[in-house]
Formats: structure tokens, sequence, C-alpha cells
């Protein structure tokens, strides 16, 4: 009887020592989640705010479903919408972005930005870069189907409705083999110290071919379809579909192309 009550004695005792170490094990990974959720959420808070840049006739409410993506995930954003809805010419609407760029690091007490531009968007944010020294107050620069080597669907203003490229500054500037293109694209593409992704869709209605939606000299250039070839988007779901917006998501944060081709 003794000998089985000294048995009982340790059995309970070693269950109570295991069930005291597993505890003081679990405990750390439950603080170790804990530190990470807030590593991340300290990170997004202190990150760079984002300007939405719109593209040609974007107004700029067109933009506010991805806007309100980013913001949901703890961006300060802002929406840019091209002056004349992007119908003029091209450098002058970068000059303008200049000084939008300025109001929001004055407003906001940040030192650089970061861009995800759609469209004609990314020439002007490009130019922006290139040409009027934006590289020292941006910091990541994400094109969503911007016609970065043009487009041969040169009459983009006729594709909308709008009327014939003729006399249209912008549409004549974003045609294959055009004298702004030719300046843009001579030298580096991606100058300064700026994070470059490119994002393009082989649906593009107004971006043909859809390669010229990518850029050279160490951006990132993804390709939808490559990741999820299944997923269909056009040229204006660039800045609706879900798909697309884990891209610019993970390109925000400096992260490995990982698309979520389920995302809605």
């Amino acid at each position: 009887m003794l000998l089985r009550k000294t048995a009982l004695v340790l059995a309970l005792a070693t269950a109570a020592v295991l069930a005291t170490t597993t505890a003081a094990t679990a405990a750390p990974a439950a603080t170790a989640t804990v530190a990470t959720a807030t590593v991340a959420t300290a990170t997004v808070a202190a990150a760079n705010p984002v300007i939405v840049v719109g593209g040609l006739s974007g107004v700029a409410v067109a933009y506010e479903p991805i806007a309100a993506r980013l913001r949901g995930d703890g961006y300060r954003t802002f929406i840019y919408q091209l002056p004349n809805l992007g119908l003029g010419d091209i450098p002058t609407s970068a000059r303008a972005f200049a000084s939008y760029v300025e109001q929001v690091r004055a407003s906001t007490g940040a030192s650089t930005v970061d861009l995800v531009a759609h469209s004609e968007g990314g020439l002007v944010s490009r130019y922006y870069l290139k040409r009027l020294g934006g590289t020292a107050t941006i910091g990541r620069y994400v094109s969503l189907g911007t016609p970065q080597y043009g487009t041969y669907v040169a009459n983009i203003v006729a594709f909308l409705g709008l009327g014939s490229c003729a006399g249209i500054v912008a549409c004549q500037q974003m045609t294959i083999g055009s004298a702004f293109l030719a300046d843009l694209n001579a030298g580096d593409d991606t100058p300064g110290g700026v994070r470059y992704t490119t994002i393009r869709t082989l649906q593009d209605e107004l971006v043909r071919p859809t390669g010229n939606a990518a850029v050279n000299d160490g951006a990132t250039n993804v390709l939808i379809q490559a990741y999820c070839p299944l997923r269909v988007v056009g040229h204006l779901g660039l800045v609706l579909d879900g798909t697309a917006y884990t891209i610019v998501r993970g390109a925000l944060v400096d992260g490995p192309v990982r698309p979520n081709c389920l995302a809605l």
C-alpha cells in the first residue's frame, strides 16, 4: 500500500513538473507572437505616407478603393488627381506634382513619401524622380499599368470615349517612340536610392505590348499572371483588384513578391 501511495505521489509530482515546464515553454512563444504583432503595427505606423497618383482621366474618387485599403492597413494616404485630368503635358504635370509632394511632407512631417501610381501617373512620377530631383524625397515607387515604354494603343483618349488623340499632348507623349519617352528612358531607368516596383497584367487593354509596363536597371517587375495564371485584371482593374493590392502592400514593406491569388 505504501509503495502504491508513493508511486501515486511521484506520478502526480512528475505531472505537475511537466505541466509547469510546458507552460513556461509556451509563454515565451505567446509573448513572441504579441511582440511580433506590436512590431508590425509600429512599423506601419512609422511608415512613409503614401500618395496614390491618378492616371489619364482618373478623377480622385476612382482611387478611393485602393486608398481605403492602404488606410485600412494603417498608412497615411493621399490621392493626387493629375492637373486637367492628365490631358496636358506630362513634364508640366510632374512639376505640379512636385509641389504636392512638398505639401504632403510638410503636413505629415515626413522626410520621404512612397508613391503608388496608376497608368500615366507612373510617368508623371518617374519624370519627377528622374528630371526634377524627386529621388531625395521618395522612398518607394510602385506603378500599376504604366506605359513606361509607350503603348500601341496610341489613341488612349479615343478608347475612353473622350475624343481624338490629336491635340491631346499626354496621349501623344505616351505613344511608342515619342520624344518624351525617349528622353525619360535615356540612361538609368531607376535613379537614386528609390525602390522601384512595376505591376502589369496580360489583360491590360491600354498598355500594349504589356511588357512596356516594366522598367530596367534593377526594378522589381511583376506580371500578375506569372504568379496567378487564372487571374483576370484589366487596366482600370489594377486599382481595384485584391491580388494586385497584395503586391503593392508587399512592395511598400520591401517584402518578397508573394501575391495572394485569391484575394478579393
